[in-house]
């Protein structure tokens, strides 16, 4: 019996550690993912030792600066549809942050929201951008709250899209989408970082979409491709274990947030709810929100239209303090 339990053990090792070997991917080089998503626009900032920030800068340099700041395991590919819309008229910078994208990382122990709101105010002042309005998706939006309680001085506004920050409820992180669920089981993290993550992707993207059709195949490919650059698994891990941190909002917390603030929500988001909208609108004094019926997490790309159109609405209402009228240098490449 016993050495019948030892060969039953031993053949579902074998099985685990082949199928761990079959679904491992390595990762890919900063150079093939440059070439397969980087553009013309294409713009890269060093920072510390061996970090490198990937970011876009378009638009009338004298114009009204917009920031644009993605959500978690996502890029700046995600604001293309408000780019496009914006750029002439605005100055939009769009960025990838530490761990995400094309943006190398940092110190991967302490990636996360504070590191963040240095990238975005080291990248502004490197630009010569003196004022700007920022806008953030998810954990973003998150990072954008809190780069306005750190430097209020520097924003013209804030744009929170489905903003997380907010502690969930039992039973609002009971229907977080499975990728989440298992990404916040530590023993699953520690094996799905060398694994093909591409089902698990399409299958969050999916969540992230009240219309799933809108998932291109392309889409969860540039998804799964950049999750594997160097560095990145570990930062995406890093930020799931570090999720309940003090950067937390709170009534109390966002109370000093003075700069015109407008919240943009899709009511049917399962990964922020839109009851976390609402709350950000009650904490933010004098703050506006949009809410949008049948759109997920990312209204910026499923109610582009939309969304552009009540983005355009607020920044005309902004009282803009241009800078310097020279054109800003140049950052040199690494």
């Amino acid at each position: 019996m016993f050495k019948r339990l030892v060969a039953i053990i031993v053949t579902l090792a074998i099985i685990l550690a082949a199928g761990w070997y079959v679904l491992r991917r390595p990762d890919i080089a900063f150079d093939r993912l440059e070439s397969l998503y980087a553009n013309a626009e294409s713009k890269f900032m060093p920072m510390g030792e061996s970090g490198r920030i990937h970011y876009r800068d378009v638009g009338p340099r004298k114009a009204p600066v917009l920031v644009l700041v993605h959500g978690f395991s996502a890029s700046l590919h995600t604001w293309e549809p408000w780019v496009s819309g914006l750029r002439q008229d605005y100055r939009v910078v769009s960025l990838d942050l530490p761990g995400h994208g094309l943006s190398r990382c940092l110190n991967v122990a302490e990636t996360g929201v504070p590191q963040f709101v240095e990238v975005i105010d080291h990248l502004t002042t490197e630009l010569g951008i003196e004022r700007f309005t920022l806008a953030g998706s998810s954990m973003g939006g998150h990072t954008a709250w809190n780069y306005a309680l750190a430097h209020p001085e520097k924003l013209d506004g804030l744009v929170l899209v489905d903003a997380s920050g907010w502690p969930k409820s039992d039973d609002e992180a009971a229907s977080s989408p499975l990728v989440f669920k298992l990404l916040a089981n530590p023993v699953a993290r520690s094996v799905m970082k060398d694994l093909d993550m591409t089902g698990l992707i399409r299958s969050g993207l999916e969540d992230s979409f009240a219309d799933p059709s809108l998932v291109t195949e392309g889409m969860v490919q540039r998804y799964a491709a950049l999750g594997r650059a160097p560095c990145h698994r570990e930062a995406i891990l890093n930020l799931m274990t570090g999720r309940a941190d003090r950067t937390g909002a709170s009534d109390e917390k966002l109370a000093p947030i003075k700069a015109p603030t407008l919240i943009l929500q899709g009511e049917a988001d399962n990964l922020v709810p839109a009851d976390h909208g609402r709350k950000f609108n009650a904490a933010i004094a004098g703050s506006e929100l949009r809410l949008y019926a049948n759109v997920g997490h990312l209204p910026q790309e499923e109610a582009a239209e939309q969304s552009l159109a009540d983005l355009r609405d607020f920044l005309s209402g902004r009282v803009y303090v241009p800078g310097p009228a020279a054109e800003p240098a140049e950052i040199p490449a690494e």
